[in-house]
C-alpha cells in the first residue's frame, strides 16, 4: 500500500506556471531572470498558505537551472534540477527562523555563505518566518544581507511584514502576494479532483474555497477531509454537514419569513439555528451577508461579486426581485447594528430575536421608509397653564385642516414642542442679569423660556406646527404656576437624585451640584466640568418635567454654567512644567541648553 500524500504536497507547483492567482509576481520574477537582473535579497508577504515559499523555491530552482526552457522555466532534468526535486541540493538552503531565530543561528548561516556554489551559479538561502527572528539576530543580519558575496542571494518569507525592522524592509525587493480569489481555488479543486477521480458538484467547491478565505493550502486540506468523509463523491450537503457550514436554505427561509412579517416562523427558524450549535453572531453576521447579497443579485452591474455556484445565484437572483431596495438598506442597518451591539449584550438571543421582529416589521403594513423616524421618541408637548381650559371653537378651530394664512408665529400660538436633546449653552457672566430678565418676561407670557439653553423660539414654533399635524401627537397634562422656594426646589431635586438606580454617573454628578434660584422660575446648576454639564444636559427634558410636576409649575427653567474658578484643569505634562518655569525664570533654559538637559 502506496504512503498517503496530502494534495498540498502532492500538487505542490513546481514552475511559475503552474502557480496559481499569482500571476503579476511570478511574471516579474520570470522577466528578472530573463534579463539576468537579479536582486541579492527578496521579501515574499503576505496571507498563510498563498504561495510564498512555494515561488521562493520555484524561483532557486530556476535561476540555477543548467538549461532552461524558452519561457524561462527550469528543464527540470539538468542535474540541478533534479538534485531540487530530490531534495539533494546543496545549492539550496531552507531554514525555518521560528526555530532557528537566535544569533548563533545567524552565524552559522553568515559562515555557510561564504563557501561557493559546486553546481549551478548561486546558492539560495530561504529563510522562512523570518519575523519571528530575534532583534539580535536581525542586526547581526544587517551587513551580510546588505552586501553578500556575488552568488548569494537571500529570500526572505514571512506573514506579518510589519514586524520586520525596517532596516531590513530596505535591503530587499518586497513582493507582496494576494489572496487567491474563489474562483481560482475553485478552479484548481476540480482539476485535483479530476485527477484524482473524485466526482464534485461547483456548489460544494465554493463552499469549501470561501472556508479557505483565501489560502491554496487550506483549500486542498479542506478539499482531503470532505474526500475522507464523502468517499470521493463530494456534495453540498455533505459539505456543509463535515464543515458545520450554516445552508443557504435558512437563509432563504429566514428572507420568506421576513417579508410575509411572519415573527412565529422566524423565532422558530433561528431556535432550529441554535439547536444545530451556532453561536448567535455567527447567525446575525450570515443574515448581514445574506441581505448584502441580495442587493447585490438586484443589478446585472454588480451581480459579479457574488461568487457562488449557478444554482444559487439563481435563486438570489429571484429572491432578490421581491425585495425593494429601501427595505434591503434598512435590513442590512438593523442586521449589522445587532451584530456591534451582539458582544455587549448580556442577553444575547434576545438581541437577535429583536432583530428578527424589526426586520419582519420592515415588510408589515408600515411603510419601510419609517424604520428611521422611529427611532426618534415623540416628545409631548408642554402646554402653559393659560391654555388649560380650551374652549370647543378653539378645539374644532385647531383640528381644521385649513392652512394658517400667517406663517409668522404668535406670542401665544400654542404648546411649544421641547426638542429631546437641549444643548446648554455656557453663559457668560456679564449676561446672567439679561437670562434672569427674559425668563421673567416669559412669566407674563406664561410660555416656557427657553433663552438660557439657546433654543430659537421661532425655530420651535415651526416645530409645533409641523409635530401639531401629525397624528398620534397627545398634550400634557398642566401643572400651574405655583410659586415654590429655593429649599423645595433642592428637595425635588434630590428626590429625582435618589430615584436614579441605572444612571450612575447622572446621579453623582445631581448629588455634587445643587440647584441655585436666580428668579421665580429660573434655577442655575454651576459644574466644574464639561462632562457634568454634558451630562446634565442629555437628562434635562425628564429632570425638568419631574420638577414641573413636583412643584406644580410649567414655568420652570434651567440654566447650566461651568464655574471658571473651580474648573478642573486638564494635568500639565513634564513639557508644559518645564516651559512655565522657564517663562518664570529664563537662566533654566540656558542652563539647560549648556550641560544638555534632556527631560526624561
Amino acid at each position: 500500500m502506496d504512503a498517503f500524500v496530502v494534495s498540498a504536497r502532492k500538487y505542490r507547483p513546481s514552475t511559475f506556471q503552474s502557480v496559481v492567482g499569482q500571476e503579476a509576481l511570478t511574471t516579474t520574477l520570470k522577466n528578472a531572470i530573463a534579463g539576468n537582473k537579479l536582486a541579492h535579497a527578496y521579501l515574499f508577504s503576505g496571507p498563510r498558505g498563498v504561495g510564498k515559499t512555494t515561488c521562493a523555491r520555484i524561483f532557486a530552482k530556476t535561476i540555477n537551472c543548467l538549461n532552461p526552457t524558452g519561457d524561462h522555466e527550469a528543464c527540470n532534468q539538468c542535474e540541478s534540477c533534479v538534485a531540487f526535486n530530490e531534495q539533494r541540493s546543496y545549492n539550496i538552503h531552507e531554514l525555518d527562523a521560528a526555530s532557528n531565530n537566535g544569533v548563533d543561528d545567524i552565524r552559522n548561516l553568515i559562515d555557510q555563505v561564504r563557501v561557493p556554489p559546486q553546481i549551478g551559479r548561486y546558492k539560495v538561502y530561504i529563510i522562512d518566518e523570518v519575523h519571528m527572528l530575534s532583534q539580535s539576530a536581525f542586526n547581526s543580519f544587517l551587513k551580510t544581507l546588505e552586501e553578500p558575496p556575488a552568488h548569494a542571494i537571500f529570500i526572505l518569507a514571512t506573514t506579518e511584514k510589519q514586524k520586520i525592522i525596517p532596516t531590513i524592509l530596505s535591503r530587499c525587493q518586497v513582493y507582496d502576494f494576494n489572496r487567491i480569489t474563489i474562483d481560482d481555488t475553485v478552479a484548481h479543486l476540480q482539476y485535483v479532483a479530476d485527477r484524482e477521480g473524485v466526482k464534485t458538484e461547483p456548489e460544494a467547491l465554493n463552499i469549501i474555497a470561501q472556508k479557505a478565505d483565501g489560502g491554496m493550502r487550506d483549500a486542498l486540506s479542506i478539499f482531503d477531509q470532505t474526500v475522507s468523509y464523502t468517499g470521493g463523491n463530494i456534495t453540498y450537503q455533505a459539505v456543509i454537514e463535515n464543515l458545520n457550514v450554516l445552508d443557504y436554505e435558512y437563509y432563504f427561509r429566514l428572507s420568506d419569513a421576513i417579508l410575509d412579517g411572519n415573527v412565529v416562523e422566524c423565532l422558530l427558524i433561528l431556535n432550529d439555528i441554535l439547536n444545530r450549535g451556532f453561536e448567535g453572531q455567527y447567525i446575525i453576521s450570515g443574515i448581514s451577508n445574506h441581505f448584502r447579497d441580495l442587493l447585490v443579485c438586484k443589478d446585472a452591474a454588480t451581480a459579479q461579486l457574488f461568487q457562488v455556484g449557478s444554482s444559487i445565484r439563481e435563486r438570489y437572483i429571484g429572491m432578490a426581485k421581491r425585495c425593494s431596495n429601501e427595505f434591503l438598506y434598512n435590513a442590512i442597518e438593523i442586521s449589522n447594528e445587532c451584530d456591534l451591539n451582539y458582544r455587549l449584550s448580556k442577553n444575547k438571543r434576545l438581541l437577535v430575536e429583536l432583530a428578527l421582529i424589526r426586520l419582519c416589521q420592515l415588510a408589515g403594513p408600515k411603510d419601510a421608509s419609517s424604520v428611521k423616524t422611529e427611532k426618534k421618541r415623540t416628545i409631548e408637548p408642554i402646554v402653559p397653564a393659560s391654555q388649560e381650559k380650551a374652549t370647543p371653537a378653539d378645539t374644532r378651530q385647531s383640528q381644521s385642516p385649513e392652512p394658517k394664512k400667517d406663517p409668522e408665529p404668535k406670542k401665544d400660538s400654542g404648546p411649544i414642542i421641547v426638542p429631546e436633546q437641549i444643548k446648554v449653552p455656557e453663559p457668560k457672566k456679564d449676561a446672567e442679569k439679561k437670562v434672569v430678565a427674559e425668563a421673567a418676561t416669559s412669566l407674563k407670557r406664561k410660555t416656557v423660556s427657553l433663552s438660557g439653553m439657546g433654543v430659537s423660539l421661532s425655530s420651535l414654533s415651526n416645530k409645533k406646527e409641523e409635530d401639531s399635524s401629525s397624528p398620534g401627537v397627545e398634550t400634557q397634562q398642566h401643572n400651574g404656576n405655583n410659586l415654590f422656594t429655593e429649599s423645595e426646589l433642592v428637595n425635588a431635586w434630590k428626590e429625582y437624585t435618589h430615584s436614579l438606580d441605572e444612571e450612575k454617573l447622572l446621579k453623582n454628578t445631581m448629588t455634587l451640584y445643587h440647584p441655585r434660584m436666580l428668579s421665580e422660575t429660573v434655577f442655575e446648576v454651576e459644574v466644574n466640568t464639561e462632562l457634568n454639564k454634558q451630562y446634565l444636559t442629555d437628562h434635562s427634558i425628564a429632570l425638568l418635567s419631574f420638577l414641573r410636576e413636583r412643584l406644580r409649575n410649567d414655568d420652570i427653567t434651567m440654566t447650566i454654567r461651568i464655574s471658571e474658578t473651580n474648573a478642573i484643569k486638564k494635568p500639565l505634562t513634564s513639557r508644559e512644567i518645564f516651559d512655565e518655569m522657564v517663562q518664570q525664570n529664563p537662566s533654566l533654559q540656558k542652563l539647560s541648553d549648556e550641560f544638555g538637559l534632556e527631560l526624561s
